[in-house]
Order: C-alpha cells, then structure tokens, then sequence
C-alpha cells in the first residue's frame, strides 16, 4: 500500500475483492443452487453435490478464519514488544492483563499515546478493540492486515 494514504477507524477495514466480492459470493449462490436442485429433483448426486457445495463454503470460511487467527498471534507478539519498549515501567508489569482483542486495537495507537491508553484498557474504560480504535487520536496505520 502506498506510504502516503492515511488510514483512520473509518477507512482502515480491508475489503479484499477475491474473497469478498467474487469467492465468498459464488460459493453461498452455489450452496443455494445445489440445495434447491436436492430438493427438486432428489438424487443421490444431487444430495452429494449439495454436501459438496456446503463443504467449499466451510473450507473458505475456515481459510479466512485460520489466516486471522495467525494475524492475530503475530500482532499480540508484535505489541507485546512495542509495549515492553514504549510503556513505563508500572505498565510493563502489567501487560500480561491487557487481552488479545485489546491488542489488536492497540496496534493502531502512536506511541506517544500508547501509556494513556494502556492505563484506560486497564481501569475498564476501554473494553473491546472497536472501544479502543475509536479513542485513538494519532493513527497508526497497519497496511499488511488481509
């Protein structure tokens, strides 16, 4: 992506065309078709073409899943570091506290607002990632989430 686009909590989700606009939606119509054909005219194909056609769609739901939950592991490991360096010693110690789901939100924090934040995770003012995108003031753009 280009260094120059900003990104802020109404233009950083990712649409990818591939998955979103043309996989996704031409698996689900074939789910659809092939439900519809079992029922109209049963046969053992058809039922098996339907079970086919169910297994695709779980088989790209779980890819997208899957690629996610390695993001996810990687961005905690990547803001584990950055926090461990930017935070205050008081901090640090408790950053094991801080979830997943915060961290993922926390990667689009500037460093300079990053101890003020970690301390509103911390009293319960910021619950969920979608709490804590919303706080950020200085974004941080992450260009490489699919």
């Amino acid at each position: 992506m280009s260094a120059h686009r900003t990104q802020s909590y109404g233009s950083h989700r990712r649409w990818h065309v591939l998955f979103h606009f043309i996989g996704f939606p031409i698996l689900s119509i074939n789910v659809i078709v092939a439900i519809v054909l079992a029922v109209r005219t049963p046969s053992l194909l058809a039922v098996w073409n339907a079970v086919v056609a169910i297994a695709l769609l779980i088989s790209i739901f779980l890819a997208r899943s899957f690629a996610l939950t390695v993001q996810n592991r990687v961005i905690r490991l990547e803001e584990h570091l950055r926090l461990q360096r930017c935070l205050p010693e008081d901090l640090r110690a408790r950053i094991a506290e801080i979830r997943t789901e915060q961290l993922i939100g926390l990667r689009f924090c500037a460093d300079e607002e990053l101890a003020d934040m970690v301390r509103a995770i911390l009293a319960g003012e910021l619950r969920g990632r979608k709490d804590i995108k919303r706080r950020i003031k200085t974004w941080r753009p992450d260009w490489l989430r699919v």
